[in-house]
């Protein structure tokens, strides 16, 4: 048996997109995945999908409560979790003169609260696990780029980051690892809908010339979780294709002369 099919992975927002893709990575990898959705019926049906022992489970991940029932639903079912694949998000777009207070505060607690929340939960299981792997999903946005009408969106994924950091330092005397992927411009249900003109003009301004998998951002999430990233904590990945090199479209247009 590989070492992996005996470790447990949680993968939040895991029914659809990014999370869907980290969610099918980690079970061909090997690992029993709990996937997990406010959507219950959605969660079960990319379990079923994806195969290996994995499970669906609905939750909150706004709240204490819906993060502790996560945890112990992954307890009951696997006696474990070695992984946490914190990647629950939300990205609904709005300019700051039109953003409610409502808006930004659904923003920053489905992409932030949420993972301090998740990792909080879950922290006596990774620490028990001995070699406990958190791996967040942050974005190129707010990091490193902005895109008008996601100024809250930016705050909450560069805040994740600040979050990361100081929760490696805290961890890592118990061997748990706390790390993100950063993704940039991924095909996904969500960008499929916005038009086929729409994708060639961001596939445009990446220097691969094209959009990145849902398959991208898992490879750099299993090496994460993966026992060749023991010693790496506090650290991220861009998975962008490039993305955020050119200093302008002029550097992207001098590759064609």
């Amino acid at each position: 048996m590989a070492l992996e099919e005996q470790r447990v992975a949680i993968v939040t927002g895991g029914s659809k997109g990014i999370g869907k893709g980290i969610a099918r990575g980690f079970a061909k990898a090997g690992y029993r995945v709990l996937v997990v959705s406010r959507n219950l019926a959605e969660a079960e049906a990319v379990a079923a999908e994806i195969g290996g022992g994995a499970s669906g489970v609905a939750a909150d991940l706004t709240t204490g409560e819906g993060n502790r029932a996560m945890a112990a639903a992954a307890l009951d079912r696997y006696g474990a979790i070695d992984a946490l694949c914190a990647n629950a998000g939300a990205f609904p777009a709005a300019k700051l003169a039109d953003m409610t207070e409502a808006d930004f505060d659904f923003v920053i607690n489905t992409n932030l609260k949420s993972t301090f929340l998740s990792v909080q939960a879950c922290l006596p299981a990774l620490k028990a696990s001995g070699r406990g792997r958190v791996v967040l999903t942050s974005s190129i946005t707010g990091p490193i780029t902005g895109y008008p009408g996601w100024s809250h969106y930016g705050a909450s994924k560069a805040g994740q980051l600040g979050f990361m950091r100081t929760a490696a330092i805290e961890l890592a005397p118990f061997g748990v690892t706390v790390n993100a992927v950063m993704p940039g411009n991924i095909l996904t249900e969500g960008l499929e809908g916005m038009g086929q003109d729409y994708l060639n003009k961001m596939a445009d301004s990446i220097p691969m010339k094209r959009l990145g998998s849902v398959d991208d951002i898992a490879g750099a999430a299993l090496y994460f979780a993966s026992d060749a990233a023991a010693y790496v904590t506090g650290q991220t990945i861009v998975v962008d294709g490039g993305q955020v090199l050119p200093e302008s479209l002029g550097a992207l247009e001098a590759m064609e002369g």
